[in-house]
C-alpha cells in the first residue's frame, strides 16, 4: 500500500506523522517529494524514519532503498529493503502519487498572476555635484519573475542603475526596488518600466519632478501647521472677546 495516499504539498511536497508515548519519547515519519524543474525530471521521494529528532533511517528514490544511519535505523532499513512488494509501491509513488500531485498543485498556484502595484519616488535630491536618486518600486506582485528598466526619453538607461532588490513578502506575493542615478536635465522624461505576467503591456510610470515627495511632505505639514496656528488664534480672540464683554473701566 502507498505511504502517500493522504498529504498537503507545496513546492516541497511533505507529510509528517509523529508517535508518542507516555515516557516522552517520539517517533516521526516524514514523507517528502522534492523537485525543481518544471517537466518534474528531477523528482526525488525521501521517507524519513526519526527518534527524538535524530534520523534513523531514509528511503530516496534516487538510490531505490533505504539507507541506516544508526544501529536500529541500518537493521530497519535491511528488513524494508527486502520487502519487495513494500520497495515497489515506495517507487511507484515517485509517478502516482508525487509527480501526480505536483502538477495538480502547480496548476493552481503558477497559472495565477497578481498585478504589481508601481510607485516612482525620490530618494535622494541633486546636490552641487551630486545626482540625484530614483526609486522605481512594484509591490505585491506575484509569480516573482519581473523585469524593471528605466527609459530617458524613451532610451534605455543601463549604467545609471544602481541597485536592484527583489524581496519575497512571506504571503506569496514580491516586490522589487530599483534606484536610479541621474543628473536633471531640463525637459528630460524619466520612466520606470515594469514587465510582468499579469500584464499583457509593460506599465510605464513617469516621473513628475515638478514636486518632489520631499517637497509635498514639507507642504502638508506646513500646511497643516498653518491650520492649527490660525485654529488657535481664532479660538484666543473669541475667548478675549467674552471675557471683555461687561467689564467697566473704573478711572484712577
Amino acid at each position: 500500500m502507498s505511504l502517500l495516499k493522504f498529504s498537503i504539498f507545496h513546492p516541497i511536497l511533505m507529510l509528517s506523522a509523529f508517535f508518542g508515548t507516555a515516557d516522552g519519547f517520539y517517533e516521526c515519519m516524514m514523507l517528502e517529494c522534492v523537485y525543481s524543474t518544471g517537466d518534474y525530471s528531477d523528482m526525488v521521494f525521501l521517507v524519513s524514519m526519526s527518534f527524538n529528532k535524530v534520523v534513523d533511517a531514509q528511503y530516496n528514490s534516487t538510490l531505490g532503498k533505504f539507507v541506516g544511519f544508526t544501529e536500529p535505523g541500518e537493521r530497519n532499513a535491511e528488513r524494508w529493503n527486502k520487502n519487495q512488494a513494500f520497495m515497489q509501491g515506495l517507487k511507484a509513488d515517485v509517478d502516482t502519487v508525487c509527480r501526480h500531485y505536483a502538477k495538480i498543485a502547480d496548476s493552481s498556484v503558477l497559472d495565477k498572476t497578481v498585478l504589481p502595484k508601481v510607485k516612482v519616488s525620490s530618494v535622494k535630491q541633486t546636490e552641487g555635484r551630486h545626482p540625484a536618486v530614483l526609486m522605481c518600486s512594484a509591490y505585491e506582485f506575484y509569480p516573482k519573475k519581473i523585469k524593471v528598466s528605466w527609459l530617458s526619453d524613451g532610451e534605455l538607461m543601463t549604467s545609471e542603475v544602481t541597485s536592484t532588490m527583489e524581496l519575497a513578502d512571506g504571503d506569496w506575493y514580491y516586490q522589487i526596488h530599483s534606484e536610479l542615478e541621474y543628473t536633471p536635465k531640463s525637459g528630460e522624461k524619466i520612466s520606470c518600466v515594469v514587465e510582468h505576467a499579469s500584464s499583457p503591456q509593460p506599465i510605464v510610470k513617469d516621473w513628475n519632478p515638478s514636486i518632489s515627495e520631499a517637497d509635498r511632505n514639507k507642504i502638508a505639514i506646513g500646511s497643516s501647521g498653518l491650520v492649527l496656528g490660525i485654529t488657535i488664534a481664532a479660538a484666543g480672540l473669541i475667548y478675549y472677546k467674552k471675557k471683555s464683554t461687561g467689564r467697566v473701566l473704573v478711572p484712577n
